[in-house]
């Protein structure tokens, strides 16, 4: 476990040393090429979180999709029960700050969108292998979450967040396909 929590931390330590330029460059770039990915393009509803630097931004990706007529669903966490639920999100607005500045989408002004409903997934991690397993951030909420999803996954990372390895458990699912800064990598 603690070799889990002491990647966590050295990657988040690793990508807080990548300058606002870098950083911005990096998840343009990124973003672009998810642009060109055929799951993107033939995706009506898109699953995906709202970042938090030193993640890869997503605020252009969501923008992105609202102004190809896609319908955007963002994580909302229910700590209790450990769950992860989809809501809509047609405006930046329908967002509040919840525990540790996380973007989460305001119940009131949102509804929830089932996972079967949702084409792509844009699963985060602090970081991946090649084979497309993941590092979570310690909740677990996307294991629980793709558990019962059957669409298509894919992850937006920086290239520093591919690692050789880790261990992994036999209830970690991997994503079939992860975009870098540099590369496009395809896992199954």
């Amino acid at each position: 476990m603690s070799d889990k929590t002491s990647l966590r931390k050295q990657m988040k330590e690793t990508l807080s040393m990548l300058s606002k330029p870098a950083y911005e460059d990096y998840s343009y770039k990124i973003a672009a090429k998810l642009f060109e990915e055929e799951n993107w393009i033939q995706a009506k509803v898109v699953g995906i979180t709202v970042s938090k630097a030193p993640e890869v931004d997503t605020y252009q990706i969501i923008r992105k999709a609202w102004e190809l007529g896609k319908q955007v669903a963002v994580p909302k966490c229910y700590p209790v029960e450990r769950k992860l639920s989809f809501r809509t999100l047609s405006e930046f607005s329908q967002l509040e700050s919840v525990y540790y500045g996380l973007m989460e989408p305001i119940v009131e002004l949102t509804s929830e969108v089932p996972s079967e409903e949702i084409d792509l997934l844009i699963v985060p991690g602090a970081a991946y292998t090649r084979e497309g397993y993941r590092l979570g951030f310690g909740g677990g909420y996307y294991d629980r979450y793709l558990t019962n999803y059957f669409g298509k996954t894919l992850s937006l990372a920086f290239n520093e967040q591919i690692i050789p390895q880790f261990p992994v458990e036999e209830h970690d699912i991997p994503v079939s396909k992860i975009i870098t800064n540099l590369e496009v990598i395809e896992t199954k």
